[in-house]
């Protein structure tokens, strides 16, 4: 999803899929890099699914995300990658910390949520390797930690593979008479287009700022919330049922934006209730 949006802002970039590469496999990672030579890399790559895919699948998420991510680093010295960016995921902050929203600095303060605990665990590792990376050999690689995502040019039709809003979105336009949820309803979550997060990325090379950073809104809204701004988005009324309470997963896990409103003042989120609109219109 965010892979195709970069690729709408450098379309002379080539935007490896899985179609081209199976990244766990060294030989293929190293034939790649061999044939297209790139000095700058926006690693967004990883395996990703939803919580019950998480759960029941820990060990794959964490062998697959690991061999993927050290593949990758590891190319990157190898043919002497000037820019390596690594795209990580709030989830590897702490399930519960003393203060919100969550710095950069509080990252390694505690475990991560056990409902994608490997998930998070191999996502922290990418922070370590080219933190590592940048210390033997004077890189100045770096990450981001990106909110949760959304966008149009999600995986509509894989169940494991489709992110929250766009499951809420494709549930909404499916139901009839009900609109039902797992979970409570409470839990606190950001939410940006993915089209936004391509965005910053973008002025991050152009600008040359080469430090760690979250990007996030300020806002951040409850699961219920969201469904309610999405119904009224989509100009439907559904109640809207809660079951499953113990799904809720982490309560919170909002990040500080300050830094990224420090060094891009003027940047602009998408309104959230309109993107909300464009990503329904196109479900099929």
């Amino acid at each position: 999803m965010l892979g195709k949006h970069l690729n709408q802002l450098f379309p002379e970039a080539f935007c490896c899929s899985s179609h081209d590469a199976d990244l766990r496999d060294l030989n293929q990672v190293d034939a790649l890099f061999k044939h297209h030579k790139p000095k700058l890399v926006i690693h967004a790559a990883a395996r990703v699914g939803g919580i019950q895919d998480n759960i029941q699948y820990p060990a794959d998420y964490f062998d697959d995300n690991i061999l993927i991510n050290t593949n990758v680093v590891r190319m990157c010295h190898r043919y002497a990658v000037h820019r390596l960016i690594g795209i990580l995921s709030t989830c590897i902050y702490p399930d519960n910390v003393d203060h919100y929203p969550m710095g950069i600095g509080s990252i390694f303060s505690g475990p991560p949520t056990p409902t994608n605990f490997s998930y998070a665990y191999s996502k922290r590792a990418l922070a370590v390797q080219i933190d590592a990376y940048n210390q033997q050999f004077g890189y100045q690689w770096n990450y981001v930690i990106p909110c949760n995502l959304f966008s149009e040019l999600d995986n509509f039709s894989n169940q494991s593979k489709m992110h929250f809003i766009t499951a809420l979105l494709k549930k909404i336009k499916t139901s009839e008479s009900n609109l039902n949820l797992l979970g409570t309803g409470k839990p606190l979550r950001q939410f940006i287009y993915a089209g936004d997060c391509a965005k910053v990325i973008q002025l991050m090379i152009t600008n040359n700022i080469t430090e760690h950073l979250n990007i996030a809104p300020k806002y951040n809204y409850s699961i219920h919330e969201m469904a309610q701004m999405a119904l009224d988005a989509v100009g439907k009324s559904l109640p809207i049922v809660y079951s499953n309470p113990e799904l809720d997963g982490q309560y919170r896990k909002d990040v500080d934006p300050a830094r990224l409103n420090e060094l891009f003042p003027s940047f602009e989120f998408s309104d959230f209730k309109a993107m909300l609109k464009v990503v329904y219109d196109k479900i099929s």
